[in-house]
C-alpha cells in the first residue's frame, strides 16, 4: 500500500467506552459489565453522531439504534494482552501485546515496597492500600495536613499512586517523589506512578488537573516510536505522552479535559496534515467511571458526540480516523475499577468505504498494524491490517 493513499490518521481514545464484558471478564469479576449500553439505559441520552458513525451495528450493542447506511466502517476488538489498565490498552492499539500483566496489590502494599519507598525518597507515608482517590483526600487530608506525610493508595490496577496538598508538597516536588518511586518500582512490575496533586481545605479538598503520570517504558518499539524513526509527525494529545513514556512524539499537548482535549485535536487537524494525531480523552475514566457517577459519565459521551461534527468536517479525503477505547469502566456497576471489555472500531475518511463490518477483532494491535500498513513502516508481530477491506 502506498503512502500516497493515506497520509494522516487520527485516533481518538474514549477512555474506558467499553462496549461489552470480554469472554474473560469472569476471571478479573465484571461479568455484566458494558459501559456503554448500560449507562446509555440508566440515563435515556441519545448520541446521533455515533449512532450515524454505526456504533450501533457493532455486535453487543444494543442501547444505540442500528442505522442502516452507518458512515463508518464498525466492529469491537478484544485485548489481547492480560489486565484491564490504561497502559496496556494503549501499548496494544500501538501494536505492543504484553504476555503478563502487570502486577496488582488488591491487599495493599507490601511493607517491603514502603520501606524502599521511604529510604528512596525520604517521606514517610499514609495508607499504602486500595481506595477512592477522592474518597481517601477527604478521610487522611486532615492528617497528611498535620504530618506532612504524602498519602499513597492502589486500585485493581497497577498503580502506585501518591496524593499530596499543593500547600504541603508543591507539584514539582510530588512530581520529584514520583520520579523516585518509579525508578525502584521498576523491580515490582507496577505500571504507572501516579501524582494526585490536591488543594482546599478539610471537608472540601479536591484534586486539581496537574495529574502526571510516570509509566513504565513500553518493551519494544510502538507504532508511535516507528513513525517518529522514519521521520513522520507524532502528536500526543492528553496523556498520550505519560501512557507512552514520552517516547515516538513530536508533539506532545497536554490538556486539562475532554473540552480541551477536543478543541486540541481540533486545533492540529487544522495544522498537521500528515503523520498521526493520537488523542486520550480522560475524564469518561478519571472522573466518572471510577466514581460511578452514571449521569458524569452520560454527560461527557453527549458532549463528545455534538463536538465530532467539528471534527468529521476535518477529515480530507487522505485521512483516515478511527475511534476507539482502551478498556471498559461501567459506572453502573458495584465496581469503581475498570472492566475487561471489548472496545469499538470505528473507522471514517472520505477515502474510506462506508458500512463494512469488520467483526470481532481479535486484538487492539490490528490498529498498529493497518496504519503500520497505511504509512509504509515494519510489520508489527502481532494484529492484522484491515487496510484492504476498508479502501
Amino acid at each position: 500500500m502506498s503512502r500516497s493513499l493515506l497520509e494522516r490518521a487520527i485516533i481518538l481514545v474514549i477512555d474506558s467506552l467499553g462496549i461489552g464484558a470480554m469472554p474473560d471478564a469472569d476471571a478479573y469479576g465484571d461479568t455484566g459489565s458494558h459501559t456503554l449500553d448500560n449507562t446509555v439505559r440508566e440515563t435515556g441520552i441519545r448520541l446521533p453522531n455515533l449512532t450515524r458513525l454505526g456504533i450501533g451495528c457493532i455486535e453487543g450493542v444494543s442501547s444505540v439504534p442500528a442505522v442502516k447506511a452507518p458512515l463508518a466502517c464498525y466492529g469491537r476488538m478484544e485485548e489481547a494482552s492480560p489486565g484491564k489498565d490504561t497502559t496496556t490498552g494503549h501499548w496494544e492499539i500501538g501494536g505492543i501485546v504484553l504476555d503478563r500483566a502487570f502486577a496488582t496489590f488488591p491487599q495493599g502494599f507490601p511493607e517491603e515496597i514502603m520501606e524502599r519507598f521511604t529510604e528512596e525518597t525520604g517521606y514517610g507515608y499514609l495508607w499504602a492500600k486500595p481506595a477512592s482517590g477522592t474518597e481517601i483526600i477527604q478521610r487522611l487530608g486532615c492528617e497528611h495536613l498535620r504530618t506532612g506525610k504524602p498519602i499513597v493508595y492502589t486500585s485493581a490496577d497497577s498503580v502506585f499512586q501518591i496524593a499530596a496538598h499543593e500547600e504541603v508538597i508543591p507539584p514539582d516536588e510530588l512530581y520529584e517523589i514520583c520520579r523516585k518511586a518509579r525508578r525502584f518500582l521498576y523491580d515490582y512490575n507496577i505500571g504507572r506512578v501516579i501524582a494526585r496533586p490536591f488543594v482546599g481545605k478539610p471537608g472540601g479538598f479536591r484534586r486539581t488537573s496537574r495529574r502526571k503520570d510516570f509509566s513504565v517504558e513500553p518493551p519494544g518499539e510502538t507504532l508511535l516510536d516507528r513513525l517518529k524513526k522514519r521521520g513522520i509527525p507524532v502528536v500526543g494529545i492528553g496523556k498520550i505522552g505519560d501512557i507512552f513514556v514520552h517516547r515516538g512524539l513530536t508533539v506532545e499537548i497536554h490538556t486539562e479535559n475532554n473540552t480541551r482535549g477536543m478543541d486540541r485535536t481540533i486545533d492540529a487537524m487544522r495544522r498537521y496534515r500528515e503523520g498521526l494525531i493520537f488523542t486520550n480523552l480522560v475524564d469518561f475514566d478519571m472522573l466518572y467511571g471510577h466514581r460511578n457517577n452514571v449521569s458524569g459519565y452520560a454527560r461527557a459521551l453527549e458532549e463528545v458526540d455534538r463536538r465530532l461534527p467539528d471534527l468529521m468536517g476535518l477529515v480530507q479525503e487522505r485521512d483516515i480516523f478511527i475511534l476507539t477505547a482502551d478498556h471498559g469502566c461501567d459506572p453502573t456497576t458495584p465496581s469503581t475499577d475498570h472492566s475487561r471489555e471489548y472496545v469499538p472500531l470505528l473507522v471514517y475518511g472520505k477515502g474510506i468505504k462506508r458500512g463494512v463490518d469488520l467483526g470481532t477483532r481479535s486484538t487492539f494491535a490490528d490498529i498498529a498494524q493497518t496504519l503500520g500498513e497505511v504509512f509504509g513502516i515494519e510489520k508489527f508481530n502481532t494484529g492484522r491490517s484491515f487496510l484492504k477491506e476498508i479502501i
